[in-house]
């Protein structure tokens, strides 16, 4: 079997093998989307092929940004079209693709990678562990009655405009852009994807209406895309706001609106303050609780160097990365919402596996609950606690983004 990269001129036979990995075919849009493999970057593609030059598997990456903890933003491999022909599995091909993009990745400078697993066991065994989730939160029109805060915070300033997806290419991508820099977890979205319309709405050509939220001066801060669903269902694809009150005013618009018996929004995230809201605490029903980013890290120093910290603190890890037969003890000291990562020999605080490392990276899962679950070794009853308290996010981390 030979595994190598791709170039531009490899396109079709890589599309032609990925579309038939899944019996699927180019031409088909995803979900009422786009053709979301045309934002694929051949310069970051693996072919496998047979000894007699028989193409059977594929894997690529894109080029993201990945808000880290802090919030910092930094590079990012986003993994996908991973895929190998029914005819070739359980041979090898995949771990093969594997370990030869981890290893090209690495060779480019890379401390990350992130994927999303449409199959949660396949891979962590390569490494990656699940760092974000996301749900969904259906409310009945009949009881969808926000409550007047109590604190004393009043709505937002400014006003909400009905577009048509067509209409507000710009306007999107603008107010993404600004949310996801400060939304530890969430992934850039290139322009070249809005440009080929790449992806599930609302980047993709599907027909959506946006309910845009401007400020008081009338610049745009805050958007809803949606649908109408199922008979009498409004489908919220997603709600980007720059703060909680433009997020209340857009839930607000959309749960007052008529001739539907349920508003469902399709990603919330695990502290999502909507059901609170809502003066009926049990109109929320929560549903389609999965993961959804993975974390792999390539280069633990640099990436643990790379994040913001909330505390300061010393804490020995012992990480073993089995797949790439690695094992190495690094001492994190944190210092002023900064840390400097270091081999050490000193005895471990924690021992963990790779893909265990990726799940707290970004804050979403808290170290002592993989130490419950008997992933991680703490070595000391005070370790697990340190943990936690070091690698908490300042606010959880959640990922939009599809691709």
């Amino acid at each position: 079997m030979e595994i190598r990269s791709t170039t531009d001129d490899d396109r079709d036979v890589f599309v032609d093998t990925l579309h038939a990995a899944f019996a699927r075919f180019p031409e088909t849009p995803v979900d009422g989307g786009g053709l979301w493999w045309s934002a694929i970057e051949m310069d970051r593609g693996v072919l496998a092929s047979t000894e007699d030059g028989r193409p059977v598997g594929t894997a690529t990456a894109y080029s993201f940004e990945l808000t880290l903890p802090g919030p910092v933003v930094v590079p990012a491999a986003g993994v996908s079209a991973v895929g190998v022909l029914p005819s070739h599995r359980r041979r090898g091909v995949l771990s093969a693709m594997m370990r030869f993009q981890l290893a090209e990745l690495r060779g480019r400078g890379e401390f990350l990678s992130v994927l999303l697993a449409s199959e949660a066991p396949i891979y962590g065994r390569f490494g990656y562990g699940p760092a974000t989730y996301t749900h969904r939160l259906t409310v009945q029109r009949h009881q969808a009655v926000l409550a007047e805060p109590r604190a004393g915070r009043v709505a937002a300033p400014g006003s909400v405009e009905v577009l048509r997806r067509a209409e507000c290419g710009d306007v999107l991508a603008e107010v993404y852009d600004r949310y996801r820099r400060a939304q530890p977890g969430a992934l850039s979205r290139p322009p070249r994807w809005w440009a080929l319309r790449a992806g599930q709405p609302p980047i993709s050509p599907a027909p959506r209406y946006v309910a845009v939220h401007r400020d008081a001066d009338g610049a745009p801060d805050g958007y809803a895309s949606y649908s109408l669903g199922e008979p009498d269902t409004l489908v919220v694809d997603e709600t980007i706001a720059t703060d909680d009150a433009v997020a209340a005013a857009l839930a607000r618009f959309v749960l007052e609106h008529d001739l539907v018996d349920r508003v469902v929004f399709r990603h919330c995230p695990p502290e999502h303050p909507l059901r609170w809201q809502l003066a009926d605490f049990r109109a929320g029903e929560v549903g389609h609780d999965t993961d959804w980013l993975y974390v792999r890290l390539l280069d633990v120093p640099r990436a643990l160097s790379a994040r913001g910290w909330s505390a300061d603190g010393d804490l020995v890890l012992d990480v073993d990365d089995p797949f790439l037969g690695d094992r190495d003890r690094y001492l994190l000291t944190v210092r002023e919402g900064r840390a400097g990562c270091v081999p050490t020999d000193r005895e471990p605080d924690l021992s963990l596996d790779v893909r265990d490392l990726g799940s707290i990276y970004l804050g979403g899962t808290a170290p002592s609950k993989l130490v419950r679950a008997g992933h991680i070794r703490a070595h000391h009853p005070a370790a697990a606690t340190l943990a936690d308290t070091l690698f908490r996010a300042e606010r959880p981390p959640h990922c939009l983004h599809w691709f």
